[in-house]
């Protein structure tokens, strides 16, 4: 599909279900993206290839974030416009269902939801969110070094980020 034909909720090789026990995130990400920034996310994005983790695509002002193995909504995230110009996420919800989705960290599932915008469809990569997730990663238990955290960065987010 061309980059600039939006996805949409039939776009996908997985049917998007909805999010099953949303539980609303207490924090949001802090970010203003660009009226630019606005459109390409409204664009959505379609995973390309298996190491992709998810799909996303917007309605109206709400932007879907579907794993693309399952088709399990895990994010939605309500957009307005921002004092001075832009966009930021003024709403937003997440799966807590642990048969869905294992995270159960708000913090984490904020950076988390960040990343997949930042880094799956704008292709971005934000040094000062990567080393807010590495932090995060590095406070669970099991967790010893940076290298896993890096490898757990591409499990969590895909290629895209990481590259």
């Amino acid at each position: 599909m061309p980059a600039d034909v939006p996805a949409t909720r039939s776009s996908f090789a997985m049917p998007t279900l909805p999010i099953s026990t949303p539980h609303p995130l207490e924090e949001l990400p802090p970010t203003v993206w660009s009226d630019e920034e606005w459109e390409r996310i409204q664009r959505g994005y379609i995973s390309q290839e298996m190491e992709d983790r998810w799909d996303v695509f917007a309605e109206g002002d709400v932007l879907f974030i579907h794993r693309s193995w399952t088709g399990y909504g895990i994010f939605e995230a309500t957009f307005a416009p921002a004092d001075g110009g832009g966009r930021r996420i003024t709403r937003a919800v997440v799966e807590r269902d642990p048969e869905r989705y294992g995270g159960t960290d708000d913090e984490h599932d904020c950076v988390l939801m960040e990343m997949v915008i930042s880094g799956a469809v704008l292709h971005k990569r934000d040094p000062d969110l990567y080393e807010r997730w590495v932090e995060l990663r590095r406070r669970e238990p099991g967790s010893t070094t940076d290298a896993r955290a890096g490898l757990v960065l591409r499990a969590d987010v895909g290629p895209r980020e990481d590259s």
